[in-house]
């Protein structure tokens, strides 16, 4: 998701300039210098850290569904596709992380200005609705099992994964459009900022699409879906004494990822709710100004670990993702047999040939051929 902390600072500071941290919104001026300096020496490596790690692990989850011969199901063409999200936004974090270790100086271009952060709004939008259609998903096999059987094809998750990187461009463009290089003539310094201008109403428009599209929405989805089946689930323990496990523990999966997502993005939507209230006049901004300051920041770099723990989620929650590695592992070790036995064929076949040419005839002498 891109959050955008955009800090202004005030025109008489020293360091004046636009100050992002984020790419969704919420602006902020930060009042204390200090809790700058804490920012530059804290994040960057956090940042950093969280790049390596998310890109090996989700690297890895792509590379399992990729490396394994059987066709995907349903729920793992969308947990491949909520994988691929966080991929994508864990490249772009590593700019974000030099352009907060440089205080906030851009090199990169203005391509690029608009590029990565607008990745990072697109993953949002990516991952939230990845996790409503596996929500749907869940509720079609375990609630309306038979009524709905072939909407359940992986020919239709394929569509729907594209149709939800469609959305989450759609949704981005206002980013796209107001993401900006700007030169500072006090500071002599280039910053990549959200730039509204006097156009504040983008602002709230594009926070108010955020709350509304980007959680409060899907958050119902899921919310309906789980009910449903988590009553479905427990009728069927009633009328019979074997229920399905696996069922069960995919939906656990599900509902585990669907947690893990709402408890990292959570905060940040509470303060850009927050911020919103404070754009139209029903909070005081100059009372908020410093909570949203420090907590719009805390909540973006809490939001992206959701980016980085997903992967940990499939390796010890989910069952068949354990079998499919299991399984790659176990075909690449024949393989290896395979290959070390017909190298050891080779070897011994050579070196029987080339000990059989190394013979040499031996002539025995006879005596009698001296007389």
């Amino acid at each position: 998701m891109q959050l955008e902390l955009m800090e202004r600072i005030k025109p008489e500071a020293a360091t004046q300039a636009w100050f992002e941290n984020s790419s969704l919104i919420s602006t902020f001026e930060p009042s204390v210098s200090s809790d700058l300096e804490l920012v530059y020496t804290i994040v960057p490596p956090y940042i950093f850290t969280l790049s390596l790690l998310g890109l090996l692990f989700n690297g890895f989850v792509l590379a399992v569904f990729a490396a394994h011969k059987d066709r995907l199901t349903v729920a793992e063409i969308y947990l491949s596709n909520l994988a691929l999200a966080d991929f994508s936004l864990l490249c772009g974090l590593p700019f974000w992380g030099m352009n907060i270790l440089n205080k906030m100086a851009w090199s990169y271009g203005d391509v690029l200005c608009k590029l990565v952060n607008s990745v990072i709004v697109i993953n949002f939008y990516t991952s939230i609705y990845t996790l409503v259609m596996i929500s749907i998903d869940r509720y079609l096999a375990l609630v309306k099992t038979m009524k709905a059987r072939w909407l359940r094809q992986t020919v239709y998750a394929k569509m729907m994964c594209v149709i939800v990187w469609l959305l989450g461009l759609l949704l981005s463009i206002p980013s796209i459009i107001h993401r900006k290089v700007k030169f500072n003539e006090e500071s002599e310094t280039t910053y990549c900022v959200l730039d509204y201008a006097h156009e504040s109403s983008w602002k709230l428009s594009h926070q108010i699409l955020m709350n509304l599209l980007g959680f409060v929405l899907p958050v119902l989805v899921i919310v309906f879906s789980s009910w449903n089946i988590i009553k479905a689930l427990a009728q069927r323990t009633e009328s019979t004494t074997v229920h399905d496990t696996n069922d069960s523990k995919a939906t656990t999966l599900v509902y585990m990822v669907t947690l893990l997502f709402l408890l990292c993005w959570g905060p940040f939507q509470v303060f850009t709710f927050l911020d919103i209230l404070c754009d139209i006049k029903t909070l005081d901004e100059r009372s908020w100004s410093h909570t949203l300051d420090v907590g719009g920041q805390v909540s973006v770099y809490l939001g992206f670990l959701n980016s980085t723990l997903n992967p940990l989620l499939y390796v010890f929650s989910g069952q068949y993702f354990r079998r499919k590695v299991s399984s790659i592992y176990r075909r690449a070790r024949h393989q290896r047999r395979e290959s070390d036995m017909t190298t050891y064929q080779r070897s011994v076949v050579s070196t029987y040939f080339n000990r059989t040419e190394q013979i040499k005839p031996v002539v025995i002498f006879n005596p009698k051929d001296q007389m």
